[in-house]
């Protein structure tokens, strides 16, 4: 398997993070063209957040995050052409390592979950609270997992597998540990800080829970996590 990240919710995504400082720049990618002024108009007013771009599909998203180099991407699920889900997963191919946060009207089980397995680090819908949104975008760009009460329950009620508990039993008291360290959008520094634990053995930690939970990366763990009641 290969080498874990060090930034929380990463998995793939790394090498190439602008310094720290600044507003967070925002992507926003939706079909709508009245969604992205409403969402500009807004955002903009924030000190600490900044727009950067817009895109009306999925393809011109990632192109537009190729260029842009963005913090977060608001991204909707279902657009024409390329929709939310593939475009997730493009950036993945990309080791893009920007946070995308889906914003979006579909509540079914079948379009939530899907989105979040192909790398989403939150999903709110489309009547979320303006305040509420600019909190989400700062809570994903630091690393953690964002999900409506809604959508946690559809994460709850979905197990393809059937054996979720199962392998949680398989995860030894110190990985339980650090994996409830990882839903709190913790860096492996940071893990080894609150452990006391070298940052080698961390991430050898990090390497096996991914192992036996099937899991490919930070942020499928955290998801997997908040889904189990595993806690830091």
């Amino acid at each position: 398997m290969a080498d874990d990240t060090e930034a929380a919710g990463s998995g793939p995504q790394q090498g190439r993070r602008r310094p720290a400082g600044g507003p967070i720049r925002v992507l926003l990618v939706d079909d709508h063209q009245v969604v992205r002024r409403g969402l500009r108009t807004f955002l903009e007013v924030q000190d600490d957040i900044e727009v950067v771009g817009e895109a009306a599909d999925g393809a011109e998203g990632v192109a537009r995050a190729e260029e842009l180099e963005p913090d977060v991407v608001l991204m909707d699920v279902k657009m024409p052409g390329m929709d939310g889900v593939e475009a997730l997963r493009k950036l993945r191919e990309q080791a893009n390592p920007a946070r995308v946060l889906i914003v979006t009207s579909f509540t079914e089980q079948r379009t939530v979950v899907p989105a979040l397995r192909a790398g989403a680090a939150g999903y709110v819908y489309k009547d979320i609270d303006p305040d509420a949104l600019a909190g989400a975008i700062r809570s994903v760009h630091a690393g953690h997992i964002l999900l409506q009460p809604e959508v946690a329950g559809a994460l709850l009620a979905q197990d393809e597998t059937g054996n979720g508990q199962g392998r949680a039993g398989s995860l030894t008291e110190r990985e339980r540990e650090v994996l409830g360290l990882i839903a709190d959008g913790r860096s492996n520094r940071e893990i080894a800080r609150a452990l006391v634990l070298s940052e080698k053995t961390v991430k050898t930690h990090v390497s096996n829970i991914l192992m036996k939970l099937d899991l490919a990366d930070r942020t499928q763990a955290a998801l997997w996590a908040v889904r189990h009641g595993v806690t830091g």
